[in-house]
C-alpha cells in the first residue's frame, strides 16, 4: 500500500499521507519515523529509508468529527457485501431494513448494503415480510473519525499499520 500513516503525539491516527509529505515532515523537524519498509530516498544529499509510520512531535488538537453515514461508509463497513445473499462484484445499493415508509430511519443501525436483485425481491417490507435474512445486524461503526472510515478501513489492510489502527476500530480480521 502506497502512502504513510501519520500519528499525533499520542499515537492517535491523523492522516494518510504521501511519501513525499512525510519526508517533509520529518525534514523540518516535525514528524519521526516509527516504521520503515525496504525501500530508499535518495537525494544529492541524503539517503532516507522511505517511512510507512510517522509520529508528530507535538500534539495536534483537533476536534472530534462526527462520523457521517454516506453510501461509501456503508459500503466499506459492509465489506462491499449483499447483506442477504453475500453477492460481491455485483451492483449494488443501500437497503432500509425497515423501509422508510415504515418509519424506518437512515441511520447505522438500519441501512445495509444490498444487491439490486435483493432490493428489488424485499421491496419496502422487512426481511421478515419477505422472507429474507440478514447475515449481520447492521451497527454504528466503532471509530474515531479523523481519518475518513473507507481510508481507515483500506489503511486497516496494511499490517504494518493494523497495530496502530486496531485501539480505534473493530476491524474485520485480514484476508
Amino acid at each position: 500500500m502506497e502512502g504513510v500513516l501519520v500519528l499525533n503525539h499520542n499515537y492517535q491516527p491523523l492522516n494518510v499521507t504521501n511519501v513525499r509529505r512525510a519526508i517533509g515532515l520529518m525534514c523540518l523537524g516535525k514528524a519521526h519515523v516509527l516504521e520503515t519498509d525496504s525501500r530508499v530516498f535518495r537525494s544529492e544529499r541524503m539517503e532516507i529509508k522511505m517511512p510507512t509510520v510517522l509520529r508528530l512531535n507535538h500534539y495536534v488538537r483537533r476536534p472530534t468529527p462526527v462520523l457521517r453515514i454516506s453510501r461509501k461508509a456503508v459500503f466499506a463497513r459492509d465489506n462491499y457485501t449483499c447483506q442477504y445473499c453475500g453477492a460481491r462484484n455485483v451492483p449494488l445499493t443501500i437497503d432500509h431494513v425497515i423501509p422508510r415508509e415504515r418509519g424506518g430511519k437512515t441511520e447505522w443501525t438500519n441501512v445495509v448494503c444490498c444487491c439490486t436483485k435483493c432490493n428489488n425481491r424485499k421491496g419496502n417490507l422487512t426481511p421478515e415480510q419477505a422472507g429474507m435474512k440478514l447475515r449481520r445486524k447492521p451497527t454504528r461503526p466503532k471509530f474515531i473519525p479523523y481519518i475518513s472510515y473507507t481510508k481507515f478501513l483500506s489503511a486497516a489492510r496494511n499490517p504494518a499499520w493494523r497495530p496502530y489502527l486496531e485501539p480505534y476500530a473493530d476491524l474485520p480480521p485480514l484476508q
